[in-house]
């Protein structure tokens, strides 16, 4: 049977593949490529009426291509070049509602593991919200309350598989500030504070975020652990009529230490011990093999289980020893108390008040609320978009900040409906849920349907916790947000950078919005200085060239002046001087005056200031500035030589009619 010919390939099928030489052939070098000619130097004129000329914005292609078929899959590195999709467009829908990215390929294998993290996060998110809302200084069902809301918000919208939404110790530390412990103003807060969020989230305003440096949220983060976790020494302890206000909290924790109940104390330290033993052990659990024999595995499967959901273990362990002394007529504990039972009424946040001395109105809380209508947002956001970008970076995904934002909005909005005070991104049920093996945000469905089961069923329970108890499972939680060895990196790293987090951390134990704005403004000036005064390096010589480090914009005119004019036009004789421009990639208005009046200095004592390197944005400027006698050469050796009066070079006068070719290629372009 005779051989198939081949087809003729296409041109658009791309190259063909190239083909190796037979061992004797002679292979000949295919003739060099013609040079090409060089293009004649255009009209300044021109060149201007080239600028003017804006391109047409290009029509978005038919053909995008469609978003990931599953979360944790690495985005190519091409798609973010992409033109963005229309929002009716199939890829904006998919953008929008990211379930319908892995909706389509889900598994049995993934609802396994989905099933088993959820349920795993589910034990430990129970407890730490009836915790955590003693943090928040409200009764403890309001961190029921909040904690299922965004397991089904995040289910449609979320962009990590990871990411767990429920209340947090920082977050319940905020609505302990800023809503003076009454539910009403931390419903209202969570709704508020969904308005903003979402508002930023189609606005595209995530980039507000990046103005938060490192060392503010680590100084943040660590004030906020000490904070937290001293608040709960008082019912560690077993101490009343202890103030929430740090500085009296630790005066009054230290006077009335003498009163501590032995139960409360005793029950406390126990719990906090079994929790940093299942927690060493959860740690140091060897992974699991295939050649292990099932006895093992199983063995490994209740050890993995019980060190996951330690914090449940640790509370119902402390609930059923609080019973056994009830049963005997003697409770040496406080104990959580009665927890209003069911599920919480759909209803619209309380815009007013009724209190004893009147009606409290929407805008008297707004103002009562002031600064928390800020911090509180920008926080939730900070600390959730921070931890879904760990988690993506860990497993190799990559996670969409604006829809995150409006994933953890909506989350609030939502939850207000249901008396939720703020949430936020949990980094340790995050964790949890990572190790647990979760595929997707369907985990989250096991995770709030196991919060409304709770409240249904479990609420009589809850009377029974120790509150000592709560406090261990808050204080160990806490422990691993501070961040001791931040003050040795940043000292052996940058000591600058110390100023900012020293600032956020000290003032953040007096008010935690004034700690956050100071060293976020500490921050912003330390990069206003960097801008202001930017690095110089400085060849002395014949010729003096001086080359800034960074770009050059407006504040930095009066620096650039004095370090040009100290050493070239002050020194005896004055002296030529080079601006070496490879680094500046743009400049304004102010500094071309600021050149402008240079060039004059420069001419009135008889000598030159040429530029080097300057790029096309930079020439762009100067070209439409009509800057008079502005001198620049291709390279430093060039205007080396022309400067020392050695012939055969001459430079690029931007006021002549002609530019270097190579820059009318570009400037065309």
């Amino acid at each position: 049977m005779a051989a198939a010919r081949p087809r003729p390939r296409s041109r658009a099928a791309g190259p063909a593949p190239r083909r190796w030489p037979r061992p004797g052939h002679v292979v000949l070098a295919p003739p060099p490529p013609p040079r090409p000619r060089p293009r004649p130097r255009l009209p300044l004129r021109f060149l201007r009426t080239r600028l003017r000329r804006r391109p047409r914005p290009r029509a978005a292609a038919p053909g995008m291509p469609s978003s990931l078929k599953a979360l944790g899959q690495a985005r190519p590195s091409g798609a973010s070049m992409a033109p963005p999709a229309g929002c009716c467009s199939p890829a904006g829908v998919q953008r929008r509602l990211p379930i319908l990215a892995w909706l389509p390929d889900y598994s049995v294998q993934w609802l396994k593991m989905d099933f088993i993290a959820g349920l795993s996060v589910g034990l430990t998110v129970i407890p730490q919200a009836l915790a955590y809302a003693e943090v928040a200084g409200l009764p403890p069902q309001y961190g029921l309350y909040s904690a299922f809301m965004g397991c089904f918000v995040y289910f449609f919208l979320g962009t990590s598989r990871d990411v767990t939404l429920g209340p947090t110790a920082i977050m319940s530390l905020l609505v302990s500030f800023y809503t003076f412990h009454e539910p009403a103003y931390a419903v209202l807060l969570a709704f508020l504070s969904g308005c903003i969020q979402l508002a930023m989230g189609f606005l595209r305003l995530g980039f507000l975020l990046d103005f938060i440096s490192c060392p503010v949220i680590k100084g943040f983060t660590s004030a906020a652990t000490i904070t937290i976790g001293f608040g709960q020494i008082k019912n560690l302890l077993g101490l009343q009529d202890i103030p929430r206000q740090f500085f009296l909290q630790v005066y009054q924790t230290f006077r009335k230490v003498g009163e501590t109940r032995v139960g409360d104390a005793v029950l406390g330290l126990v719990c906090m011990v079994l929790l940093l033993v299942l927690k060493l052990m959860r740690d140091h659990v060897p992974p699991v093999h295939p050649e292990m024999p099932p006895g093992v595995r199983l063995s490994h499967g209740l050890v993995w289980t019980a060190t996951t959901a330690r914090n449940a273990l640790v509370v119902s362990f402390a609930a059923l020893v609080a019973y056994s002394f009830e049963v005997t007529g003697y409770q040496p504990f406080v104990l959580t108390g009665q927890t209003a039972e069911g599920l919480p009424p759909v209803r619209t946040p309380p815009f007013s008040v009724t209190t004893a001395n009147g009606t409290v109105s929407f805008t008297e809380m707004v103002q009562d609320m002031g600064a928390g209508l800020a911090v509180v947002p920008l926080m939730g956001l900070l600390e959730s978009i921070a931890v879904a970008k760990s988690f993506a970076s860990q497993n190799n995904y990559r996670v969409d900040a604006n829809q995150e934002l409006l994933a953890i909005g909506l989350t609030n909005v939502l939850g207000s409906l249901v008396s939720s005070y703020p949430v936020t991104g949990s980094f340790g049920r995050t964790a949890v849920n990572a190790q647990s093996g979760v595929c997707t945000p369907a985990g989250g469905l096991v995770t709030g349907a196991l919060v409304l089961l709770s409240l249904d069923y479990l609420t009589s329970p809850f009377y029974y916790i120790p509150k000592s108890a709560l406090a261990a499972v808050t204080i160990m939680a806490v422990a691993p947000l501070f961040d001791a060895s931040i003050f040795r990196t940043l000292w052996r790293v940058k000591r600058l950078d110390l100023l900012p987090l020293c600032v956020t951390f000290l003032l953040c134990f007096w008010e935690v919005q004034y700690g956050i704005l100071a060293g976020t403004l500490v921050s912003v000036l330390i990069l206003l200085h960097s801008v202001a005064r930017p690095k110089m390096q400085v060849s002395e010589g014949p010729v003096l060239v001086l080359q800034p480090a960074s770009g050059l914009h407006f504040p930095a005119v009066e620096a650039l002046r004095e370090a040009i004019l100290s050493r070239a036009l002050e020194a005896s004789p004055p002296r030529c001087a080079v601006l070496e421009c490879t680094h500046v990639c743009s400049i304004d208005y102010t500094v071309v005056l600021g050149l402008e009046e240079l060039l004059g200095d420069f001419h009135r004592q008889g000598v030159t200031l040429a530029f080097v390197g300057l790029q096309v944005p930079v020439l762009r400027v100067l070209l439409s500035a009509d800057l008079k006698g502005v001198q620049y050469f291709s390279t430093l050796e060039e205007a080396e030589k022309h400067l020392s009066q050695e012939p055969g070079i001459q430079p690029y006068n931007i006021s002549e009619d002609s530019v270097p070719e190579h820059k009318v290629a570009l400037l065309k372009a």
